[in-house]
């Protein structure tokens, strides 16, 4: 994916409704970053679309498509059924997720540049904190989630990689 905005998608399977078959991050709301970010994106919607648990509560049905953008200090979850037809819009504050995104690029910027240069002891320590925060911002995005959307961790996980690249300016 060379501009970051393309939608990715794949057929969903005929047994599991509940989740997502494509996603779109608003190309308006994306920060320029590195190739290491825009590796960190690519992986996770190719991971959430492989697998996920998506779904919105008290809308039936599904799959689901979901465009993610940032309207001020807000996510913006569009969830639309796969031909583009509105089922919600969930607005969600930045604020709670913001010092855990700082953190996380912080820890990943000195993680990528030890991958580089530093010992497999230092690569470790690094990848063991990047896992801690993004770990901590999943738990927290699904408690922000938890009356609109039911996702499982893996989801929640992707998702949050998904909110970083939104919230992250370069």
């Amino acid at each position: 994916m060379s501009d970051g905005a393309a939608p990715m998608s794949k057929p969903a399977p005929e047994n599991n409704v509940h989740r997502l078959v494509a996603v779109k991050l608003d190309e308006g709301s994306i920060g320029r970053g590195g190739p290491d970010i825009e590796h960190e994106r690519a992986v996770a919607i190719y991971d959430l679309l492989e697998e996920n648990v998506f779904e919105p509560l008290g809308h039936p049905g599904g799959p689901y498509a979901l465009h993610l953008s940032v309207e001020g200090s807000r996510l913006v979850f569009d969830i639309r059924s796969p031909d583009g037809d509105p089922v919600i819009a969930h607005l969600l504050s930045l604020t709670p997720l913001s010092r855990i995104v700082k953190d996380y690029y912080m820890v990943c910027d000195s993680y990528y540049q030890a991958i580089r240069t530093a010992t497999p002891d230092r690569i470790e320590a690094l990848d063991m904190g990047r896992r801690g925060l993004h770990d901590e911002g999943s738990r927290l995005l699904m408690e922000r989630l938890k009356r609109k959307v039911r996702v499982d961790f893996d989801t929640a996980r992707r998702l949050f990689t998904l909110v970083c690249v939104l919230h992250w300016k370069g």
